[in-house]
């Protein structure tokens, strides 16, 4: 057995998906599967029942997950801990960050992170809310970083900074919602980010700010990255409310036009386990990122 497969058999027991579990891993799914597989064999013993598309735990797999968890907590503290005897001369940083905050905000501080401590290896997993919050909890990261809401009892949440959300269109769609009229945003097409996403979140908040008693509003496409969502958006698809981290360079080249609606702005959240060994280097790098 190793700590690959234990990392491995987490992922999947957690979301019970082979291919989200490879995603968030940056593995193959055949990768994937292939490890649980040998898992199961080199121990006679079933983990997991295939139904469809989708996994679940057995009464076997259910008992092994808590062991799994320790191991890998126990394993990531011991690391740790030889690591912080260097001095931050060596060792690893392992994060998890929403979108927006993984490909927008956070890499100007892994920058200067890395500037100053060269000999500490940093890996980041990209995901969404929800993933990264599992991660966390299970002790798998050192730190991770979310936009949305996701309360869990092993984790601490601290804001570290606050992003601006805006209501973005085509330039050819924008003239018709110039007042941002609640009735006329609830008509609207709206272009959205998958359920789970700290965007999505921001999005529903920003739809029940408008009006409480609003009939549901009118999703015209709901894909899985801000990437996604803003090109649909500048080909017209409709309205979505995004961060201006992501379209500051569209707003700027006319690709986009931001509507004058009023959001509130919403907080970047670290999340931390209450109970884990918190390494230098994870602290060093909440230390660069400076009070909020």
């Amino acid at each position: 057995m190793t700590l690959e497969q234990l990392r491995i058999f987490v992922a999947v027991a957690e979301r019970e998906h082979v291919t989200q579990a490879a995603q968030i891993l940056n593995l193959t799914q055949s990768a994937v599967s292939a490890a649980i597989s040998a898992l199961e064999r080199r121990h006679d013993v079933k983990l997991f029942d295939r139904i469809g598309r989708r996994v679940a735990l057995t009464q076997a797999g259910r008992l092994f997950l808590g062991e799994a968890r320790a191991l890998l907590a126990r394993s990531r503290a011991a690391e740790q801990s030889l690591a912080d005897l260097g001095g931050l001369k060596s060792g690893a940083l392992t994060l998890a960050a929403s979108q927006t905050i993984g490909n927008y905000w956070l890499p100007a501080f892994l920058a200067r992170f890395a500037q100053k401590f060269p000999g500490v290896a940093v890996h980041l997993t990209i995901g969404n809310t929800h993933d990264v919050a599992l991660l966390a909890s299970a002790g798998e990261i050192d730190l991770g970083f979310v936009e949305g809401e996701e309360d869990q009892p092993s984790l601490q949440k601290t804001t570290v900074a606050q992003d601006e959300l805006i209501v973005v269109a085509s330039p050819a769609l924008a003239k018709h919602y110039r007042d941002c009229a609640k009735e006329k945003m609830f008509e609207a097409p709206w272009v959205a980010r998958e359920k789970g996403s700290g965007t999505r979140s921001a999005f529903e908040k920003a739809m029940h700010d408008f009006s409480p008693e609003a009939p549901a509003r009118k999703i015209v496409l709901e894909l899985p990255s801000n990437e996604a969502v803003r090109m649909a958006v500048e080909a017209g698809a409709g309205l979505a409310v995004m961060s201006h981290l992501v379209v500051a360079a569209a707003l700027d080249s006319g690709a986009l036009v931001r509507l004058p609606c009023d959001l509130p702005k919403r907080p970047f959240y670290l999340l931390t386990h209450r109970q884990l060994y918190r390494s230098r280097a994870a602290q060093a790098l909440i230390d660069l990122l400076g009070p909020e």
